[in-house]
């Protein structure tokens, strides 16, 4: 398997490279800035992971992302943001998103399920990943889930939840409706505004708030219907 990573601090991409090829037997190269990343696909043939800074010196993660997944239809994404560990306010289980300090065996694991997934695997994220990484990194523009045939976007602006909306519902009740679908594939377009505001809550309360209300309603015991 080839991964490729992405990060402007060789310092710290080096390490990161080092760890994959002395703990795996895939295949890793290290790039600075997106120009380099595309100037490297343009000379290989296949790439099966794309590890990438979110955002720094000429790396924009989710453009970058979008356009290699366009050479290499089958690539999975694993993202490296620039806030903390510590301001995560959801932990995320198999996360496909890993901020300092980076955790090694979850980066491992990551590239492990990767290379595990059978042929032609959409690159799936959990919705409460994707949506976390947007809010915490400030990100402004249209986030769409998309689960089989079901479709919603998200709208933000500067981190924060304006709008959001499915086929059917509108603000909270659609943001819901995205976040049970769990693993969902995303696209991100950073001009589009919010053609309207439904979300006034913080965006970290209303996700910890959905996420409870699922958990009780999963949690509520089974009734048998009596004959």
């Amino acid at each position: 398997m080839q991964l490729l990573i992405v990060h402007s601090d060789p310092e710290l991409g080096k390490p990161l490279m080092q760890m994959v090829t002395n703990y795996t037997r895939h295949e890793c190269e290290l790039v600075a800035n997106d120009h380099a990343a595309l100037e490297w696909a343009g000379r290989h043939k296949k790439c099966d992971v794309l590890l990438t800074q979110l955002e720094a010196k000429e790396i924009d993660g989710l453009a970058l992302g979008s356009a290699l997944s366009e050479i290499f239809p089958a690539l999975q994404l694993l993202f490296l943001p620039s806030y903390a560990a510590s301001e995560r306010q959801l932990e995320v289980a198999d996360s496909k998103v890993f901020p300092e300090p980076i955790e090694g065996d979850d980066l491992l694991r990551a590239i492990e399920q990767a290379e595990n997934s059978p042929p032609n695997t959409p690159d799936l994220f959990q919705a409460i990943d994707i949506l976390q990484m947007c809010c915490l990194s400030r990100r402004s523009g249209a986030l769409q889930l998309v689960k089989e045939a079901n479709s919603g976007f998200v709208f933000l602006r500067n981190g924060k939840i304006m709008h959001a909306e499915t086929n059917m519902l509108r603000g909270r009740d659609a943001l819901a409706e995205m976040l049970s679908w769990n693993f969902v594939e995303f696209a991100y377009e950073r001009n589009v505004r919010p053609p309207l505001e439904t979300i006034t809550e913080p965006w970290d309360v209303i996700l910890i708030d959905i996420v409870g209300e699922s958990k009780s309603k999963n949690s509520l015991p089974s009734r048998r219907r009596s004959a």
